[in-house]
């Protein structure tokens, strides 16, 4: 499944929990495998997952708006984890040369993971709290989102 359109169905809370069962999450720094994505690795931190793909717009748009997150929040056990859906890392590669990223990154050129979130369109993101539970499922990203996403994040990592 290569997912291209913008709908991102509400199944995907109950995805993202299946997932977390399954105990997968990013191991290794910045270019990981679908296959190493451990959420257990990460339990008690504030997890925010982005789908993304090379030929998506409004993923240029939010690069810059997750970066500004992970400098607001890092220091608090804040996480960002950018799954990258392109077929070729070479096109992942380009635009990430041009579109700098300062959170994780993991290819998932088969899209494993992007099948178990039921993503639909990109980009597509998931926040999940500290205890693991899933808080939302966002599709898209406009520039008049940011503070409205910004304050869930805030809750999340505030939540102790």
């Amino acid at each position: 499944m290569h997912p291209r359109s913008i709908l991102l169905p509400r199944a995907a809370l109950a995805a993202a929990l299946a997932v977390l069962s399954l105990g997968l999450f990013v191991s290794r720094p910045v270019a990981a495998a679908a296959t190493d994505l451990d959420l257990a690795a990460l339990r008690g931190k504030v997890v925010y997952i982005d789908f993304w793909a090379s030929w998506c717009a409004p993923c240029r748009q939010s690069f810059p708006w997750m970066n500004e997150l992970q400098r607001k929040f890092g220091s608090d056990d804040f996480v960002i984890i950018g799954v990258n859906v392109d077929h070729t890392r070479a096109e992942a590669d380009a635009f990430l040369a041009d579109v700098a990223a300062e959170f994780r990154i993991v290819y998932d050129p088969d899209g494993v993971l992007a099948e178990r979130y039921k993503v639909k369109g990109m980009p597509s993101s998931v926040l999940i709290d500290r205890n693991g539970n899933t808080v939302f499922a966002h599709e898209g990203f406009r520039l008049k989102d940011r503070e409205a996403l910004e304050k869930r994040v805030r809750a999340a990592v505030l939540a102790r």
